[in-house]
């Protein structure tokens, strides 16, 4: 039964195992036995040079996850691979992850991590309720639906002054 597995490796070397794993799993015939190898990685938007980039980030640093039928040849094939310091789980016994474990380090709620469309409106008065400028009022000049993040004239000292602040820091007035 295919059931995901997590190997412990070195540190950084993530890839370099999943590359040593697939060739062991091809040179040996054991493409019965391993079915997927995944280093987890995520998409993160990085600012560099003043423009987004997007950067491929490894959300498990020193593992990687297997999809096995476990038996005694395909565990030590794994285990024998270089850089692979062991499986998590007991020393014999590696414990399988759950559907659910699996499903949220391979990002597969995506429907739940869209991002929320605004409920707000340019011209429309909120109500700051948190951060350093907690209960000021303002007016919305501009909405920026990728950041959820509101751009709100705020009057201090009598000036109007801009302020962005993210659509969890207002409410509608």
């Amino acid at each position: 039964m295919y059931r995901w597995y997590v190997i412990n490796t070195y540190s950084g070397h993530e890839k370099k195992v999943k590359q040593n794993l697939e060739h062991r799993v091809q040179s040996l015939g054991q493409g019965r036995a391993v079915r997927q190898i995944v280093v987890p990685t995520e998409t993160v938007q990085e600012m560099k040079d003043n423009q987004k980039v997007s950067v491929e980030k490894r959300t498990m640093p020193g593992y990687v996850l297997v999809n096995m039928d476990l038996s005694d040849d395909s565990w030590s094939l794994v285990k024998n691979t270089p850089g692979v310091t062991g499986f998590v789980g007991s020393s014999n016994e590696p414990i399988p992850l759950t559907q659910s474990e699996v499903d949220r380090l391979l990002h597969r709620e995506v429907a739940a991590r869209t991002p929320s469309r605004a409920q707000f409106s340019i011209g429309e008065t909120v109500k700051v309720i948190s951060g350093p400028l907690s209960d000021f009022s303002g007016e919305i000049s501009e909405i920026n639906e990728d950041a959820s993040k509101l751009k709100v004239l705020v009057s201090i000292f009598g000036r109007e002054t801009p302020v962005e602040v993210g659509y969890d820091q207002v409410k509608k007035i």
